[in-house]
C-alpha cells in the first residue's frame, strides 16, 4: 500500500529515494549510521567534560563556603546559644541516644514556659550521594562540624543561684522568647495567633504585654494585636521567667582529660535547657561553676535519672564515639530499686514501646511500638523491694522504666509508671483499662492534685484545653497592675540603658541586677508554691557504668541501692 503524503516535498523525496538502487541505499544507510555513532560519541565526551567541569565548579564553591564558615559565624553561633527561642508548641525531631534511658525534651515550648534546647549533635559523618552524568558517585566536601553546646558569660549573668532547704534555686528573671513568623501565620493577626496557638495565657495577658511594651514585632513595640503578620516577620516576647528548684547536690567530676568530661549527674537536673529549665541544667552549671564550655553530650539521661554522663570536648571525639555507638561497641549498665520481689534469674524483656504523648512524656508497651530489648538481673531483695541491674540493648524513650512496669515491678518511686492512673494493675502485662486520652488526663490530674506537675515537666499553662479543668489562679489583670507594670518596665529599661553606657557592664548583667523578684504581669508570681522535699526529687534509677572499647567509667552506688537499705 502506497503511503499518502500531505507535504508535496516529502512525497517527492520518497519517490527519489525509492528510485535509488537497493545496494546503494544500503551503503548510504550504513554511512549515515556510522556518522551518527561517531557524532554521539563525540558529543557524549563533550557532555561528560562539561558535567565534570560543572561538578568541579560546584565542589569549589562548596569548599569556599565551608572555608568561610570555618572562619566566621555562618550557620553556627560559636557561643552555643540557639539562634531562635521558639514560641510555638510543637514536637520537633529528637536525638536518639545509643542505649538506655533517653531524656525528654526536644520540644518547642509555650511562651514563658520553655525554650528549644540546643542540638548538641556532632556531624555523623554520613554524606549524601550525588551522581554525575556518567553515573559515578560524587562526594561533596565535608560539612562544618557543629561547635559544642555552650553559653556565654552574658547568658550566665541573666540571674543568680541560691541554696535553700537542700534545693538549688534560680531567682526569677526576664527573658526574651523569639521566633520568625510561621507560614501558617502569614495574613493573620497577632490576636488570632495568640488566641489559637498560645493558649497558655489568656488574651488579657497579651493585651497587658502590649501596653507594657513587652511584645515587639521586627524590633518595634507592638501597638495593636490586630496587626497582620507578613512573611519573615520577627516576633519577640519578654517574659518574667521562673524555674523549678532542683537538688542542691553538687555535680561531681568523675574524669576529665583532653577528650572527655565525665560527671556523676544528680537526679532532678536536666542535661540542657528544655521546658521550664535553663539555668538549673547540667550545661549551665558546668559552664558557670566549672568553666566547662563547648561540650558535646554523648548520650542523655532523664531529668530524674542520676549517674554517669559523658561529654566530648571536640567534635572529632564525639564523632568517634558515636561511630562506636552505631557499631554496638558501647555498653551501659543501670541499677534501680523496684517494687516487690523481682525474679532471681535473668529476665529479658523485648516488648515494643510506643510514645503516648511527647508533651507529657509518657510511653507504653504496644505492638505498634518500636522494637527494643532490656536484660534484667536481681542484685538483692530486702523483703519489700528489689535492687535490679539493667542492661538496655537498645535506646528507646523510658525503655527501662516501661519494661519494668510491664514486668509488674515498676521503679519504687517512679512518678509516671508507678502511678494509680494506669489502673489497678498499674500497667502490668500491658493491661491498661482506659484510652490514651483517659490515661493522660488521670495522670496529669493526679500530679496536679499533689502540686507536683513539675515531676512531669509541666505547669498549668502547658495543659491543653479539655485535658483537665485547670485550677490555676485567675490571670485577670487590673488597671493598677498594668500601670504599675508599665512604670516598672520603664524604670528597668532606663537603668539598663544607663548601665550599658559603661563598657565594662554587659546589658543583661545590668538587667539581672535590677530585675524584680515579682512582676505584676506574671501569673507565676501570684501563686504560692510549696517547695518539694529534696528526697521527692530523686527517682531510684542510676546510670552506674558506661563502657567502650578503650574506656570505662563507673559512678558510686547510691545509698538507696545498698542491699540493707529500708524505706521510711
Amino acid at each position: 500500500m502506497t503511503p499518502s503524503y500531505r507535504d508535496p516535498e516529502a512525497a517527492c523525496h520518497a519517490v527519489m529515494w525509492r528510485s535509488v538502487p537497493g545496494c546503494l541505499r544500503y551503503i548510504v544507510q550504513w554511512q549515515v549510521a556510522l556518522w551518527s555513532h561517531s557524532f554521539v560519541r563525540t558529543w557524549g565526551s563533550c557532555g561528560k567534560a562539561m558535567t565534570e567541569a560543572l561538578s568541579a565548579q560546584a565542589e569549589a564553591a562548596d569548599g569556599l563556603k565551608a572555608l568561610i564558615e570555618q572562619n566566621g559565624d555562618t550557620g553556627s553561633d560559636t557561643r552555643g546559644e540557639p539562634h531562635l527561642e521558639l514560641l510555638e508548641p510543637a514536637t520537633v525531631g529528637k536525638q536518639v541516644p545509643e542505649s538506655g534511658e533517653q531524656a525528654q525534651g526536644g520540644e518547642e515550648q509555650l511562651p514563658g514556659n520553655g525554650e528549644q534546647a540546643p542540638t548538641p549533635v556532632a556531624d555523623s559523618g554520613k554524606r549524601k550521594k550525588r551522581r554525575g552524568a556518567t553515573g559515578e558517585r560524587v562526594v561533596p566536601p565535608p560539612k562544618k562540624r557543629r561547635t559544642g553546646v555552650s553559653f556565654s558569660d552574658e547568658h550566665f549573668a541573666e540571674t543568680t543561684y541560691y541554696f535553700e532547704g537542700g534545693l538549688r534555686k534560680v531567682r526569677p528573671y526576664y527573658f526574651d522568647f523569639q521566633t520568625y513568623c510561621k507560614g501558617r501565620w502569614v495574613g493573620r493577626s497577632l490576636l488570632h495567633v495568640f488566641s489559637t496557638e498560645f493558649r497558655s495565657q489568656p488574651l488579657a495577658y497579651y493585651e497587658a504585654a502590649v501596653r507594657a511594651g513587652r511584645l515587639h514585632l521586627n524590633e518595634e513595640p507592638v501597638q495593636d494585636l490586630n496587626i497582620v503578620l507578613k512573611d519573615n516577620d520577627f516576633l519577640r516576647n519578654t517574659v518574667h521567667r521562673h524555674e523549678p528548684p532542683v537538688t542542691a547536690e553538687p555535680i561531681r567530676l568523675l574524669a576529665e582529660n583532653d577528650d572527655v568530661v565525665v560527671i556523676d549527674k544528680p537526679s532532678s537536673i536536666p542535661v540542657h535547657p528544655c521546658g521550664r529549665f535553663r539555668h538549673n541544667t547540667v550545661i549551665f552549671i558546668l559552664g558557670k561553676e566549672h568553666q566547662l564550655k563547648e561540650l558535646h553530650p554523648l548520650h542523655r539521661l532523664d531529668r530524674l535519672t542520676s549517674g554517669v554522663l559523658m561529654f566530648a570536648k571536640t567534635a572529632a571525639v564525639s564523632e568517634k564515639i558515636h561511630e562506636q555507638v552505631r557499631d554496638r561497641q558501647l555498653e551501659k549498665e543501670y541499677v534501680c530499686r523496684v517494687a516487690g520481689e523481682f525474679p532471681d534469674k535473668e529476665v529479658i524483656c523485648k516488648e515494643p514501646i510506643l510514645v503516648v504523648s511527647y508533651k507529657v512524656g509518657v510511653c507504653r508497651v504496644d505492638p505498634q511500638g518500636k522494637p527494643c530489648e532490656t536484660v534484667f538481673q536481681r542484685l538483692s531483695y530486702n523483703g519489700r523491694s528489689s535492687v535490679v541491674q539493667c542492661r538496655p540493648l537498645t535506646g528507646r524513650t523510658h525503655q527501662i522504666r516501661v519494661h519494668l512496669q510491664f514486668l509488674g515491678h515498676p521503679i519504687l518511686n517512679d512518678p509516671i509508671y508507678n502511678s494509680t492512673a494506669w489502673g489497678p494493675s498499674r500497667g502490668q502485662g500491658g493491661h491498661i483499662p482506659k484510652t490514651d486520652e483517659e490515661l493522660l488526663r488521670d495522670l496529669v490530674a493526679e500530679h496536679q492534685a499533689k502540686e507536683s506537675l513539675s515531676m512531669l515537666d509541666l505547669c498549668e499553662g502547658d495543659l491543653a484545653p479539655g485535658l483537665i479543668d485547670s485550677t490555676a489562679p485567675s490571670s485577670e489583670l487590673g488597671k493598677d497592675s498594668l500601670e504599675g507594670l508599665a512604670t516598672a518596665a520603664q524604670k528597668i529599661d532606663g537603668m539598663v540603658d544607663e548601665a550599658s553606657q559603661h563598657p565594662d557592664t554587659p546589658g543583661k548583667a545590668a538587667k539581672a541586677d535590677v530585675s524584680q523578684q515579682t512582676d505584676p504581669l506574671c501569673a507565676e508570681c501570684r501563686v504560692l508554691r510549696q517547695d518539694p522535699l529534696p528526697q521527692d526529687l530523686v527517682m531510684f534509677l542510676h546510670a552506674l557504668r558506661y563502657k567502650g572499647p578503650d574506656f570505662e567509667y563507673v559512678s558510686p552506688i547510691p545509698a538507696w541501692a545498698q542491699a540493707d537499705w529500708q524505706e521510711d
